[in-house]
């Protein structure tokens, strides 16, 4: 039976951790201010025609998700992970994630799908088909994260097949695109732009390609469809962005705000978040680098998913609120507590669930158009 100095001490640890959890979400409270602020001078600033807002009334603005103890409980795992273990560094300065792809086995596709690689000049990519009447109605181009330094890797091709799922089986391509430091800016967006030009010249028009992208690969999809309008190509028919990293500068609010919160960035500046060979000597503010440094008018309808304690958070608020101001139609999730691009554990936790039901809406109006 513990002694009265055992209960003194459990019962101080524990108004600590109550202290703690205070403090983090006074954090979050705070940016979350800042949003609605924010999105408060966008509606000033807006007028919309009322038929507009009908049309566009299920995916336009901003959605805040609660958490849930299952995802509260992985994202505090995550904290700890990252931030009290030495592997913990090399997970924020991407070492592991460079080296991915060359601890893996050959991915297998489930077995209702065929799975085809194409080589292109600069890159290969994988084209994932149904084998039993695949629908080519319309396709996605995925473009995954990494942060520019790490290849493709298996958890993408799961994440493939979830896309094809929530989109009534369509196509979805998977280009592995040239990243840093070998090959830094343009590299990515050039195979982007292949990427893309390759499915045009399979028959399939820009109204029939859907881009998706998480971390990075969000903010390639912006650079992509800047690029393709800037060169009056034919433009896509929506983005789904999952923690979009559309400034590389890192002068969003949500990076002093969420320092201490990120689970999986935070409490460093020494993080490809901070530290990154993409740009090489180009100006990070390049719009094609740092799509929040363009414009986004005559964007496809998009979809923005991120985590309330992300550092990358003011990047998908800003982005949002841009887009909206010149009518793009837009929505923008928030979910409470959840950690950098979540999506990715598949449908394990909630949080996720939910992200994966909101992606199928968003696809199925877009299937519809």
């Amino acid at each position: 039976m513990p002694d009265k100095k055992d209960l003194k001490k459990r019962k101080k640890q524990r108004e600590e951790k109550k202290e703690i959890r205070k403090e983090k979400k006074k954090k979050q409270e705070a940016v979350l201010r800042e949003l609605a602020h924010f999105m408060e001078d966008v509606n000033k600033t807006v007028e919309k025609d009322e038929e507009e807002i009908d049309e566009i009334e299920e995916f336009a603005g901003f959605v805040q998700e609660e958490s849930t103890a299952a995802g509260r409980m992985m994202s505090e795992l995550m904290y700890r992970f990252t931030n009290d273990l030495e592997i913990g560094k090399k997970i924020k300065m991407g070492e592991l994630r460079k080296n991915y792809d060359k601890l893996e086995l050959e991915w297998r596709p489930p077995e209702e799908y065929n799975m085809t690689t194409f080589h292109l000049e600069n890159f290969s990519m994988k084209l994932l088909s149904k084998k039993e009447n695949p629908n080519f109605e319309k396709v996605i181009l995925q473009l995954h994260g990494g942060g520019y330094i790490g290849a493709i890797y298996n958890t993408y091709y799961n994440v493939a097949v979830l896309y094809s799922e929530a989109a009534k089986g369509i196509c979805v391509l998977s280009p592995d695109y040239r990243v840093a430091p070998e090959h830094p800016y343009p590299a990515a967006l050039e195979d982007a732009v292949a990427s893309y030009q390759w499915l045009l010249d399979h028959g399939w028009r820009g109204d029939q390609i859907i881009l998706a992208g998480d971390s990075a690969g969000g903010g390639l999809s912006m650079a992509l469809t800047m690029y393709l309008r800037d060169h009056d190509m034919p433009l896509p028919c929506g983005i789904v962005a999952m923690s979009p990293w559309t400034d590389l500068t890192a002068s969003g609010e949500s990076y002093t705000l969420n320092y201490e919160l990120d689970p999986l960035f935070g409490n460093t500046r020494e993080s490809m978040i901070f530290i990154n060979d993409y740009p090489g000597d180009h100006d990070k503010k390049d719009p094609y680098i740092s799509p929040i440094y363009g414009n986004f008018r005559e964007f496809p309808p998009m979809l923005i998913q991120v985590g309330s304690t992300e550092m990358l958070l003011s990047d998908s608020i800003t982005v949002a609120g841009m887009a909206d101001i010149v009518g793009v139609d837009v929505r923008l999730s928030i979910y409470d507590d959840m950690f950098h691009v979540f999506q990715l554990s598949g449908k394990i936790l909630p949080e996720a669930q939910k992200a994966w039901d909101e992606i199928e809406q968003f696809l199925t109006l877009l299937l519809n158009e």
